[in-house]
């Protein structure tokens, strides 16, 4: 059976990389498919891959700058030849299921998400991403022409598979398509051989921008008297350390290795989770050290996290909220070998299994 790949960018490494390498262990010969790529990336985290890129390769600047190019996207996305292929699976979170193929191929999309900024997410795409008074203009039109595409090019997959099913629910509202719901890949075992200590101060781990709410658990813990530590970088680093102020008790590491990744897991008191995600492999890479997670209800983190077995949840998403989910905290309360069995529900070779469960059940040529 030949298998091609689609991904939207391999740019930088997040969970839909993550996806993608564990689809390259079930596939090994399958070439990657993808819009634009960085020589260094693919390089480091998938080496000895087949990338084959779309003509946005060759456009100056498009590997660093390709948000600026979207409106080629649906051009670019078409021109791949998958004519001799017998299943493609789309892994994507924007373009990648408006591959065209032919009759015979199978069109498998395992979707992150309907396209954010398109849909529910448009107006503060427009906010932070204007240039000029002239984008300001055209930008609205380009994602109006956009949506038109987005829309009919989720008709082109024969069939979707979501991360979760709160996406499962996005999924059918956006693009009246139905999904089965197959959770994304993490590496629970990597994270489970540790030491667990309680060392009382709290974690947040992830890449500093707006939609993560880290300024959520800083302003809770400006009033709450434990340490909490953040791990990670992004474009809200300034305006955090700035709001943190001379605020002792929160301390920024900025990136670490896995081993020290690990290290601060298996020793923090809780894990904290204040942002709405598709699915949200943090809080699962915290279980599997077997430390509860303090979240807010809503999003993907509602069928990861278990109430008062593997974590609690506040209800508001405001430091208020989560402020008085810290003082009804209870480390005692849970039991670390239990949240580690939870957590291993979600590791790589579970979605591996049922993933080639799902392939063989389509009954390809």
């Amino acid at each position: 059976m030949n298998v091609a790949l689609i991904h939207d960018y391999l740019t930088e490494f997040g969970g839909g990389e993550r996806v993608l390498q564990a689809l390259t262990e079930i596939f090994p010969e399958a070439p990657i498919y993808t819009l634009v790529y960085k020589k260094e990336f693919v390089k480091k985290f998938f080496t000895d891959k087949r990338i084959i890129a779309s003509p946005l390769q060759k456009i100056p600047l498009a590997q660093k700058y390709h948000r600026a190019f979207l409106f080629l996207m649906p051009y670019a996305i078409e021109q791949f030849d998958l004519s001799r292929y017998d299943l493609v699976i789309s892994n994507t979170a924007s373009f990648s299921k408006g591959v065209i193929t032919m009759p015979k191929t199978f069109h498998l999309c395992y979707c992150f998400t309907p396209t954010r900024y398109l849909w529910d997410d448009s107006q503060k795409y427009l906010k932070d991403f204007s240039l000029n008074s002239l984008f300001k203009i055209l930008t609205p039109l380009f994602l109006n022409y956009l949506r038109i595409w987005d829309f009919e090019a989720a008709k082109r997959p024969d069939k979707f598979v979501a991360i979760s099913q709160f996406i499962k629910k996005r999924i059918q509202k956006f693009y009246k398509q139905d999904a089965e719901v197959i959770y994304p890949p993490t590496e629970v075992k990597k994270f489970q051989n540790v030491t667990i200590r309680n060392e009382g101060y709290f974690l947040i781990v992830g890449r500093l921008i707006a939609y993560k709410h880290f300024e959520i658990a800083i302003e809770a813990f400006k009033n709450y008297n434990a340490k909490l530590k953040i791990i990670g970088k992004g474009p809200e680093e300034q305006q955090l350390k700035k709001l943190a102020g001379n605020h002792r008790n929160i301390e920024f590491l900025g990136w670490v290795d896995d081993k020290e990744l690990i290290k601060q897991l298996s020793n923090c008191t809780a894990f904290i989770f204040p942002q709405e995600e598709d699915f949200g492999i943090a809080p699962i890479e915290a279980m599997a050290c077997g430390k509860p997670v303090i979240a807010y209800r809503a999003g993907g983190a509602l069928e990861s996290i278990l109430d008062k077995e593997t974590g609690i949840f506040f209800e508001d998403q405001n430091p208020e909220s989560l402020l008085q989910a810290l003082q009804n905290f209870n480390a005692s309360n849970f039991n670390p070998e239990k949240i580690k069995q939870h957590a291993q529900k979600f590791d790589k070779e579970i979605f591996k299994q049922n993933f080639c469960n799902l392939i063989a059940n389509l009954h390809l040529n």
